[in-house]
Order: C-alpha cells, then sequence, then structure tokens
C-alpha cells in the first residue's frame, strides 16, 4: 500500500541534494570546527558557508545568523534571551497570541512564573491577530511581542510588518516564529522588519534537530546556556556540521523557483477542498477560509465524525487531527479555541498539509477516501 503524505506542516523528507550536502561531513570530514587544523577549519569554513546561505535566503548578514537544534530552542532562545536581560521589578512584560505553537506558549507561561509580566491576545474567526489588538496590550514596560508568521495548524498568516511597525514606533522588539513560513512563502527580515526570527530545520526538507535564530544585529541575548563561546557565546555547544551544512543548503532551495512552487500548492489544495465541498457542500467549514492562508495548508472540518476515527479508516493517508505535537491528542487546541469553533466541531478538524512532492493524483485519491472513510461512519 503506497501512502499518501499530507503531513508537510508536521515534517518534510530531507530533499536528496541537502542529503547529498551533509553525507561528507558523517564520514571523511568529521573534525571539530574549533580545530586549529586542516580538519576543523574544513568544517568550520562549512558551517560559515551555511551561515551565508541561511542569511542571504533571509536577506540577513552572517553574523546576525545563530544556529540552534531546532525551531524549539530557537524560540526559546528568543524569549528567554530576551526577557532574561530585564528585570522584573521592572515590570519587563511579554506580548504574545493565543494561537501560538507550544514552543512559544509554554516559555512564555515559563517567564510568567518567573514574574515577568505576559499578555496573550486573542485573534479572530479567521485565525488572524490584528494590530489594533498589540496596539491596545503594550505597556511602556513591553520588552518584547511575539506572533507566529503563520499559524501551524490553519494556515492563517499573520501581519508581521504591521505589528512590527507599531511596536518599533514604541521600541518594542518583535519576534516571529517562521518555521512554517520559510519555503513556503518569502520571508525576508527586510520585509517584516522583526528583531528576531525562528527556523526549524525539518520544517523545510533539511534534518530533524537543527534550526536557526535571527537576532536583528545589536541586540544583546542572555545564553540558555552557558560552556565555550561557539555561535557568539548565545548558543554554546560543538556546533552539529552536518544538519547545518544540511541546513544552509535547504535554505537556498527554499529561495528557488518559490513563486511557482506556490501557485502550484495552492492549485492542489484548492483542488482537493472543491472535490471535498462538492460532495459535502455546507455541511464541512474549512478554517481560516477568508484570510490570508498558506498555499499548501487545508483545515477542514468535516461533520459528524470525528477527525480520529475518520483517518483511523484511512491507514494509507498521513494526515493530522491538528499539530503533529499533539497527534492523538483529543483535547481542544488553542488554536482551535482561539477561532472560536465549538468542541463537536473542532473534534471533526483533519488538516491536510502538501508538500513539493505531491501530486494531482494523491489529492484525488485523498479526496476519494476522506470521503468514503466519512460516508462509512455516517
Amino acid at each position: 500500500m503506497r501512502q499518501i503524505y499530507l503531513d508537510y506542516n508536521a515534517t518534510t523528507p530531507i530533499a536528496p541534494s541537502v542529503r547529498d550536502a551533509l553525507l561528507p561531513f558523517l564520514s571523511e570530514h568529521f573534525g571539530n570546527p574549533s580545530s586549529s587544523h586542516a580538519l576543523g577549519r574544513a568544517c568550520h569554513e562549512a558551517i560559515e558557508d551555511a551561515r551565508a546561505e541561511t542569511a542571504a535566503a533571509l536577506d540577513a548578514d552572517s553574523d546576525e545568523i545563530f544556529f540552534t537544534s531546532g525551531g524549539t530552542e530557537s524560540n526559546n532562545l528568543a524569549l528567554k534571551g530576551v526577557l532574561f536581560r530585564e528585570s522584573i521589578d521592572n515590570g519587563a512584560h511579554l506580548i504574545i497570541s493565543g494561537i501560538e505553537h507550544p514552543a512559544i506558549l509554554q516559555p512564555a507561561e515559563f517567564l510568567r512564573r518567573q514574574g515577568y509580566e505576559l499578555t496573550v491576545v486573542g485573534c479572530d474567526s479567521r485565525g488572524t491577530v490584528s494590530p489594533e489588538a498589540i496596539q491596545d496590550a503594550l505597556r511602556p514596560t513591553t520588552r518584547l511581542v511575539s506572533i507566529m508568521h503563520v499559524n501551524n495548524e490553519i494556515g492563517s498568516v499573520q501581519p508581521i510588518r504591521e505589528i512590527a511597525d507599531l511596536c518599533h514606533a514604541q521600541d518594542v522588539l518583535v519576534h516571529t516564529d517562521a518555521a512554517q513560513s520559510v519555503g513556503k512563502l518569502p520571508v525576508t527580515v527586510s520585509e517584516l522588519d522583526v528583531d528576531l526570527l525562528s527556523i526549524a530545520g525539518h520544517k523545510l526538507y533539511a534534518p530533524k534537530g537543527v534550526g536557526a535564530l535571527y537576532v536583528r544585529r545589536g541586540i544583546p541575548l542572555e545564553p540558555a546556556l552557558h560552556g565555550a563561546g561557539h555561535e557568539g557565546g548565545v548558543r554554546p555547544g560543538t556546533e552539529n556540521v552536518p544538519y547545518i551544512v544540511g541546513l544552509g543548503r535547504a535554505m537556498t532551495l527554499a529561495t528557488e523557483d518559490l513563486n511557482s512552487r506556490q501557485e502550484r500548492l495552492a492549485q492542489l489544495r484548492d483542488r482537493l477542498e472543491e472535490q471535498l465541498r462538492d460532495t459535502l457542500g455546507d455541511r464541512m467549514s474549512i478554517n481560516g477560509l477568508g484570510a490570508e492562508r498558506l498555499p499548501n495548508t487545508s483545515s477542514v472540518n468535516f461533520p459528524n465524525v470525528t477527525g480520529l476515527d475518520l483517518l483511523k479508516r484511512i491507514p494509507e493517508l498521513c494526515a493530522s487531527t491538528g499539530s503533529a505535537c499533539h497527534s492523538g491528542v483529543t483535547t481542544l487546541s488553542a488554536t482551535l479555541k482561539g477561532i472560536g469553533l465549538d468542541p463537536e466541531t473542532a473534534q471533526g478538524t483533519v488538516r491536510l498539509s502538501l508538500g513539493w512532492n505531491s501530486t494531482a493524483d494523491e489529492i484525488d485519491r485523498a479526496a476519494s477516501l476522506l470521503l468514503g472513510a466519512w460516508e462509512m461512519l455516517q
């Protein structure tokens, strides 16, 4: 049975050219990049090449890129790195949205327990956080606003540039979690005008276990770890050379033929949604519809079933009932709560996320399987 993989928002396969780039650093190029001999220098140069590739893809400078173990570490480093340099006694204040990934929600809650002030703003029914909500939440003591670029569950794109403009007018730093947008949308720090930006390698055809954090030059961060001076002292620990090399290559791939990939994925997504709607009509609904959405993401509410029961009937289809971090958990996600879904509707939600390898035949087959399973459950 050939699997139909429609869970690219959860993780992606490693691109062949990424695999080819990193493999030599798992064998013959094994030196410690901090060593001064030839093997060490070769690995150090490879890291710096990857840093330059990552910076170029983001329209940043190389010295503004810091490699991490993934999106979660990048997000933790951004939030804690900024807030830990501020005094709790002065009421240092953080703003996030209620539809963030747990890699933002949980560090923010941790900071609140340490005594920092936290405001969680809501979104509208399409999953969009308004700049006005951020404006209303700002205080004289606000130090950082962290809003995801794209929601991982329903694909809604946030107005990051507008949020950044109003925050910078009050000297407030802005961080965005771009794990879901890099490689799917144009993402440059010059256009978004953010101060910090997180990347997760495995969301963009690089290996799991590598990521990066962009930090605008001149912004000091308190390290989350303490040790030697790797990554400018911000992220100590011997660098994961093979995976960093892979991430650099993946970042270059992310910008190649981006417009044509966006168009193709949007056409396939629309094809899928149209086929489902032809049978289910108004009985189904699509989360985030009417907002700017990722071209690859469809979050569909199937009526009178649970998403878990639906997918159990279709073993050849790989999809998700929520974000992959919560697979198998039937409690209402923060995003689905945030957009105002009632529990019964939310239980029927299935996220279908397409990728570079998705084909029209797979989309047609997936739609047929989903509709067949739905009818069997009625």
